[in-house]
């Protein structure tokens, strides 16, 4: 009777304890990425009375079996449902991940590592990503800073939203395509201003530029010539004109910068010159260079841009032959005064500048008694001995000088210099550009050509001067199906818009240009069909590849992150910019359910398990995948456990009555004293 009561005692005990593990279950029905477990019942120690004997030959008496009396149950296990998948619950939280597969999250309390399924991360005030739970640090990999890849290496703690991932750095343009329509009866293409396309790219600085090109027709079918005509800033600004330059070939090249110019002659008619009313002159513009021939080491001379030759720009008629004499000035700054050819020193205390005499003393140049005379300064250096008439005045700082003077150029040199004009008193026709046009069937501006009367002389003979742009590259299509042949030369796809790495502004300033990269322009892209006298050609940073490289972008702030299937974070930018920041890593045991809950949904690695080898795995490599926005629920299924809650209820039950019926008996056998 005593060893009942103890079995029902032992009962109570262990169908308590299968309670427990049910009333756990059921209190975190609702606890994310929660396994819930299960008891398995073993029975107790038996006391044995008898054991039990083999069968005797001798004697023919047969075996018995042992009598046994078992003391009642105990706990045989306790198992954890840990590879069984919880439902999904949508969070629409970039940061709520949920394994699908039998891996684990690895997290960090600052000495130890924890794994979880618990998916339900933030971001700390450190960047970090963290449990929400309890701010253990999420363990991944790092990227590469020369790769830019995923370096699989000891987990470290994965800090996304540190400065350096808040920004992405701008980025150069050093691709960019043209594709699209060249309609060869596309008006503008056969314009003079040509068919303008436009490519837009950043300097390293992330600034946004325009580029102008245009495209014209050479006259003949399938070749075109692609010019660069500007480049603008983002206000619109031509930095031409925001430099104070003279044109745009200072700041970037692009293939040819020349005009091919030819000359013919053409004889009118009598009838189509009137010399009897003769009331103008037409004159034959030679260029200076002529002109000033063998005075290229004059300083002053190479320096000036105010250089008049005296008979032709007054207005003067000059006859054909007559010598003549250049005059100009030119104003000096203190830096150029100061540099080769003049070695000038500035006195900025006695506002003065001096030079050396032949005994190398300091000698101040102006119009003193004890000073030297600034024409004789000037005549002393080199390639200024033919300057006469030196005049000097000051600027308006004191510093700068302007300086005026006149070379005459001697009839005895090697050339005779004339004056640019015939001299002849003719009367233009007034219909000559309509003639022109008649009898050669052009006019100015067609097929890239500009066609202009240079003089007539008396004989009716016309000199007719023929200029065609030659700027820029030349573009080919095939002419049997219009498709791109070739840019620049044969076999070439691409060509490249190279940028200077400094200008000189017309005011003398440097310009540093460095921010800018050249950029490489494909034309293959771009065909010669039929598409309604429009052409749709355009221009287009990057590669067009997939990731479009080299298209160059503006600096970027982060405007979004996801994490992907794999585990990878990615952090996009309002400049359209993809960063990856880092990858979470996962671990896997041989033996998930040996892992021993350490509470708050953590778990840690026991001897039963496996280790965990400090690197961890990608996730895909086991066939799993990390889903973002998605919590999983807990695996606890209700209906199974109200289910065993009835069986542990009864046989709760069933154990209290075994002590109920063994304290009757024990009562009856007391009563038998009485």
């Amino acid at each position: 009777m005593m060893r009942s009561l103890f079995s029902g005692v032992a009962g109570l005990k262990t169908h308590q304890t299968r309670m427990d593990v049910i009333g756990n279950n059921i209190a975190n029905v609702n606890t994310t990425a929660y396994k819930s477990q299960s008891m398995v019942f073993s029975d107790l120690l038996y006391q044995t009375t008898q054991a039990a004997s083999g069968a005797n030959a001798a004697t023919g008496r047969g075996g018995i079996n042992p009598r046994q009396i078992g003391l009642g149950s105990k706990t045989g296990a306790i198992s954890t449902a840990i590879t069984t998948q919880g439902s999904a619950q949508s969070t629409n939280n970039p940061f709520d991940i949920m394994i699908t597969g039998d891996s684990f999250f690895v997290v960090n309390n600052g000495s130890q590592n924890f794994f979880t399924r618990d998916g339900s991360f933030t971001i700390d005030g450190a960047g970090n990503l963290v449990m929400s739970t309890t701010g253990y640090k999420v363990m991944g990999w790092q990227v590469d800073p020369e790769t830019g890849d995923i370096r699989a290496d000891t987990v470290s703690a994965l800090q996304i939203m540190n400065e350096e991932n808040l920004v992405a750095d701008p980025e150069a343009t050093t691709r960019g395509y043209v594709a699209g329509i060249l309609d060869k009866n596309d008006s503008d293409v056969n314009s003079t201003a040509g068919k303008v396309i436009t490519l837009t790219f950043f300097d390293n600085l992330g600034y946004q530029y325009t580029a102008k090109f245009s495209i014209h027709s050479k006259g003949s079918e399938g070749r075109y010539r692609v010019q660069l005509d500007d480049i603008i800033d983002s206000d619109s600004v031509s930095l031409v004109k925001k430099y104070n330059l003279s044109n745009i070939n200072q700041i970037a090249s692009f293939g040819s910068d020349s005009d091919l110019e030819t000359k013919m002659l053409y004889k009118f008619n009598e009838d189509e010159i009137d010399y009897d009313n003769a009331t103008s002159t037409y004159s034959l513009n030679t260029p200076l260079s002529e002109i000033l021939d063998g005075y290229s080491d004059n300083a002053l001379l190479m320096a000036s841009n105010t250089v008049e030759v005296q008979g032709i720009n007054d207005g003067t008629a000059v006859a054909s032959g007559t010598d003549v004499t250049v005059k100009g000035s030119v104003t000096l700054t203190k830096s150029q005064l100061e540099a080769e050819p003049y070695n000038l020193i500035y006195s900025e205390t006695e506002k003065k500048y001096y030079t050396k005499d032949a005994n190398g003393n300091a000698v101040a140049v102006g119009t003193g008694a004890n000073e030297v005379s600034w024409p004789d300064a000037l005549k002393a250096m080199k390639g200024l001995e033919n300057v006469d008439n030196i005049t000097v005045t000051d600027g308006a700082n004191g510093s700068d000088k302007t300086i005026s003077f006149t070379v005459d150029l001697p009839t005895n040199r090697d050339a005779t210099y004339k004056a640019n004009s015939f001299g002849v008193d003719l009367k233009y026709p007034d219909d000559a550009d309509a003639i022109l046009k008649q009898v050669f069937q052009l006019e100015s501006g067609t097929n890239g050509k500009n066609y202009a009367i240079d003089y007539i002389g008396p004989d009716g003979y016309a000199q007719i001067i023929t200029t065609e742009s030659n700027r820029g590259f030349e573009l080919v299509y095939d002419v049997d199906n219009g498709h791109f042949s070739y840019i620049g030369g044969q076999g070439q796809d691409s060509v490249t818009l190279t940028f200077n790495t400094s200008a000189s502004s017309l005011s003398g300033d440097n310009i540093s240009l460095t921010h800018f990269e050249n950029i490489d322009i494909d034309f293959s892209k771009s065909n010669m069909f039929n598409n309604g006298k429009t052409s749709t050609i355009s221009g287009t940073s990057g590669a067009g590849d997939e990731n479009n490289t080299g298209s160059g972008r503006k600096r970027g702030e982060m405007i979004g992150v996801e994490v992907g299937q794999d585990g990878k974070i990615t952090a996009s930018y309002d400049n359209g910019m993809t960063k990856l920041l880092g990858q979470i890593a996962v671990a896997n045991f041989a033996n998930a359910s040996g892992l021993a809950k350490a509470g708050d949904n953590l778990y840690s690695a026991t001897m039963n398990s496996g280790e965990f080898d400090g690197v961890g795995e990608d996730i895909t490599a086991s066939g799993g995948t990390m889903t973002s926005g998605v919590l999983e629920m807990s695996n606890v299924d209700l209906s199974s456990e109200f289910t065993e809650m009835i069986t542990t209820q009864r046989g709760f039950q069933a154990n209290s009555r075994i002590i109920t019926v063994s304290d009757t008996l024990l009562e009856e056998l007391v009563n038998l004293k009485r």
